[in-house]
C-alpha cells in the first residue's frame, strides 16, 4: 500500500502569523483571541502551550496559567492571506489540493510521486516551499488515506513529518485514543468509553454487529475506523457551492445577558452576516438553527424548518427570533449563533408580494455599498455597533466559496 495523501497543517497558525509580523513575539509565550472584551484563546504559541495555555480556554484561565502572557487580537486578514499562500504553493505541485480549513489541507500526490525520491522527500519539498514563500513552518502526514494523514500530520509536531506504511498502522491504532481521529467528536467518545472502547485499536476489534446495534449506520463506519478504513474521496479545491451545508455565524458577547430584546439586536447583526454570504453565493435555505451558549457553557441549539427557502437578512432574522421565542432561557447567555441550512443554489425567486420586493431591493442595494465599500458601511439601525466588523474564522472555513467570511 503505496501512501497517496498528505495532510498539510500549519503549526499553532494564528500565532505564528503574528510572530512572523513582529519577531519580538517569539520569544514570549503568545496568545491569539477575539477582539471582544471577553472571548476565549483561539490559538496559543508552542511557548503559552508549556504553561497550559490552550485553544477554547477563556483568557481570565489563560492568564492565571500563565501571568505573562500576551495577548494579541485575531487579525482575520493576515491569516486568510498566510492561507492563500499556503494554498498557492500547494497547488504549485497538484491541482488535486483540498483546503479543509484555515490552516490545514489536503493532497492527492498519485500523479506526482515519480518526480520524487520518496513521499517523504517530496513532503521536505512542500516544507520548504511554505517556509520559503510563508514564512512558517508546518507539519505533514502522508498516508493511504484521509483520516490516517491527519492522524500522522499530528504525531510529529510541531514541523514534522510522518510517513505511514501499510506496517506502521496497526501498532500506531493500538494505543491512539478514539478521541484523536478525526470525525469522532465527544458524545461519541463518550458513548463508545460506555462500551469500554477507548483506543482505536480497541473499536477496531469490537464486534461490528454491537456496533451497529448501538449507533445504526454509524456503527459501520466506526468500525471502518477504529482499523484505519476511509473511503471518503479527496475533494479538490473549492470549485463549487454543492458540498456547502449550512452557513452560520456565532458571537461571544460581551457580558452575559437576559435581556431577550438585546438577544433580538445579535441576532440581526448575524443575519446580515449570514444573509451576506448566501446571497454572495446565490444560494437560500429551508432551515434556521439557532445555538445558544450559557454563562456556564452549557450549549444547546435549536432549529425551525421553514415553508420556503429564504435568503434576506429580514427573513432569516424573523426566522431566528421565531425559533428563539420557543425557547425557555433559565440563565443568562454567553454566546448566540445562526445557521442556514438545507441550501438551495440558483433557486431564488424575487417574490411576487410588493412589499416582500420592496425588501429584496433594498437588500440588493445594501449589499452593492457593503461589497464596495466595506462590510457594515450601511446595515440596519437596531444592530449593535461593538458586533460591526467582527471576524470569525471557523473551522469549516475556506480560502474561496461560500465557507470565506472574506466580501473581496
Amino acid at each position: 500500500m503505496i501512501p497517496t495523501i498528505l495532510h498539510i497543517d500549519m503549526d499553532a497558525f494564528f500565532a505564528s502569523v503574528e510572530e512572523k509580523f513582529d519577531p519580538r513575539l517569539r520569544t514570549r509565550p503568545l496568545a491569539v483571541a477575539g477582539p471582544g472584551v471577553r472571548t476565549v484563546i483561539t490559538t496559543a504559541s508552542y511557548k503559552a502551550r508549556e504553561w497550559g495555555v490552550g485553544t477554547g480556554m477563556t483568557v481570565g484561565e489563560a492568564r492565571r496559567r500563565c501571568p505573562d502572557l500576551v495577548l494579541v487580537k485575531a487579525d482575520h486578514r493576515k491569516y486568510t492571506h498566510a492561507s492563500r499562500q499556503m494554498l498557492s504553493v500547494l497547488e504549485s505541485f497538484t491541482p488535486d489540493v483540498e483546503p479543509y480549513s484555515v490552516d490545514e489541507a489536503f493532497m492527492k500526490a498519485e500523479g506526482i510521486l515519480s518526480h520524487y525520491s520518496s513521499p517523504r522527500s517530496l513532503a521536505n519539498k512542500i516544507k520548504d516551499r511554505i517556509m520559503r514563500e510563508v514564512g512558517l513552518t508546518c507539519s505533514i502526514g502522508v498516508a493511504p488515506n484521509k483520516l490516517l494523514a491527519k492522524l500522522a500530520s499530528d504525531l510529529k509536531k510541531p514541523d514534522g513529518i510522518t510517513v505511514l506504511e501499510a506496517s506502521d498502522i496497526p501498532a500506531i491504532l493500538e494505543k491512539t485514543p478514539v478521541k484523536e481521529l478525526c470525525g469522532i467528536g465527544p458524545r461519541t467518545v463518550r458513548e463508545l468509553s460506555s462500551l469500554g472502547i477507548e483506543t482505536c485499536g480497541q473499536l477496531g476489534r469490537f464486534p461490528r454487529e454491537l456496533l451497529v446495534s448501538h449507533f445504526g449506520i454509524l456503527g459501520n463506519v466506526l468500525s471502518s475506523m477504529g482499523r484505519g478504513g476511509d473511503s471518503s474521496l479527496l475533494s479538490p479545491v473549492f470549485h463549487g457551492t454543492d458540498e456547502v451545508k449550512s452557513v452560520g455565524h456565532s458571537v461571544t458577547l460581551g457580558r452575559n445577558i437576559s435581556d431577550r430584546s438585546l438577544m433580538k439586536q445579535v441576532l440581526l447583526t448575524l443575519s446580515e452576516m449570514v444573509g451576506r454570504r448566501t446571497r454572495r453565493y446565490d444560494c437560500s435555505g429551508r432551515r434556521i438553527t439557532l445555538t445558544v451558549r450559557y454563562g456556564d457553557f452549557t450549549t444547546f441549539s435549536r432549529q425551525r424548518s421553514l415553508a420556503c427557502p429564504v435568503w434576506t437578512t429580514d427573513q432569516i432574522y424573523r426566522g431566528a427570533c421565531g425559533v428563539l421565542a420557543g425557547i425557555s432561557l433559565f440563565q443568562p447567555v454567553r454566546l448566540l449563533g445562526i445557521s442556514l441550512g438545507s441550501l438551495e443554489f440558483g433557486t431564488r425567486q424575487p417574490s411576487l408580494i410588493h412589499e416582500e420586493q420592496k425588501r429584496e431591493s433594498l437588500q440588493e442595494t445594501m449589499d452593492d455599498i457593503n461589497n464596495r465599500y466595506g462590510e457594515f458601511s450601511v446595515g440596519y439601525a437596531a444592530s449593535l455597533k461593538d458586533l460591526r466588523g467582527h471576524k470569525i474564522i471557523s473551522p469549516a472555513w475556506r480560502q474561496r466559496g461560500i465557507r470565506s467570511t472574506s466580501t473581496t
